[in-house]
C-alpha cells in the first residue's frame, strides 16, 4: 500500500529534547553536581538512562515522577553526589522542570516536514511515550500547536514498541496500519516497533544524535526488516515517495 498518513515521535524528532535537557542541567549541575565540570557528559548519562527507568514508566510499571526520581538517585550515584532525598528532590523537580520548559525547541526541519506531508495531501498525527497533556504543552510551544496527539502513553498504560500503540495511532489516521508510516529517533522503539506493528518505520538518525549507541549489525537487521533510515526530516517526503 502507498502510505496516506505519517505518525511522528515528539521527543528528538519533532522537539530538540536534549538540548532542553542541556537547558535544564547546565542550571541543575551548578546546584546539585557543582563538582563535575562537564554538563554535557551529565546530559549523555540522563538521556542514557541506563537504569531503563523511563522504559519502565513506558510499560506502567512506574508512573512519571517515580521515574524521573529514579533516573536523578541513579545519576547522583554514578556522578558522587549524594541522594536528594524526598525534599530535595521536590527542589530538584521544580528546577527541572522550569528549565526543561524554557528550553524546548522545534527543530529548523519539523515544521517544513509536516508543511510538505500536508501538501501531499498525507495525514498527521502523533504518537508518543510520554502523557498526552505534556506533550500537548510541548509542542504548543515551539509552533506545532496544530498537530493532534493521538496517542501518549496515558491512553492504554503502556507505550512503544507495543504493536497496539502504532495500530491506535493509524486507526486513529482512519487508516490501516500499512497505509500508515511511523517516524522517530530510536531505532528499537520507534522504527522497528513500527514496522512489526505492520506500518512503514522511519528512523530519524540525526548525526550525532543516538541516546544510546547502535551496533552496525543492528542498522542492517532493521533495514532487512523495512526500516528506513533519513539523517532529516527535510528527506521524509522522499523517503516516502511522496515527492
Amino acid at each position: 500500500m502507498s502510505v496516506r498518513g505519517v505518525l511522528l515521535d515528539v521527543d528528538d524528532t519533532l522537539v530538540d529534547t536534549r538540548g532542553a535537557f542541556r537547558h535544564a542541567w547546565s542550571q541543575l549541575t551548578e546546584r546539585f553536581l557543582p563538582h563535575v565540570g562537564d554538563v554535557e557528559e551529565v546530559v549523555r548519562a540522563w538521556r542514557a538512562d541506563d537504569g531503563g527507568f523511563y522504559s519502565a514508566y513506558t510499560q506502567g510499571r512506574l508512573d512519571y515522577l517515580e521515574q524521573r526520581r529514579h533516573r536523578v538517585e541513579a545519576l547522583h550515584a554514578r556522578f558522587g553526589a549524594p541522594p536528594l532525598g524526598e525534599a530535595g528532590f521536590t527542589e530538584w523537580n521544580a528546577l527541572f522542570e522550569d528549565g526543561f520548559r524554557a528550553g524546548w525547541r522545534a527543530f529548523d526541519d519539523a515544521l517544513e516536514a509536516v508543511a510538505q506531508l500536508r501538501a501531499a495531501r498525507v495525514s498527521v498525527g502523533v504518537v508518543t511515550n510520554a502523557a498526552t497533556p505534556y506533550q500537548r504543552l510541548k509542542l504548543d510551544a515551539v509552533g506545532l500547536a496544530d498537530l493532534p496527539v493521538l496517542v501518549g502513553v496515558d491512553l492504554f498504560g503502556f507505550g512503544k514498541p507495543d504493536p497496539r500503540v502504532f495500530a491506535e495511532g493509524a486507526r486513529r489516521l482512519g487508516l490501516e496500519p500499512g497505509e500508515a508510516a511511523y517516524v522517530g529517533d530510536e531505532l528499537h522503539a520507534d522504527a522497528l516497533g513500527a514496522s512489526r506493528a505492520g506500518l512503514t518505520g522511519v528512523w530519524l538518525d540525526r548525526p550525532g544524535w543516538r541516546g544510546r549507541p547502535v551496533r552496525p549489525e543492528e542498522v542492517d537487521g532493521a533495514r532487512e526488516e523495512g526500516v528506513r533510515r533519513i539523517e532529516s526530516l527535510r528527506e521524509l517526503s522522499g523517503a516516502l515517495g511522496l515527492g
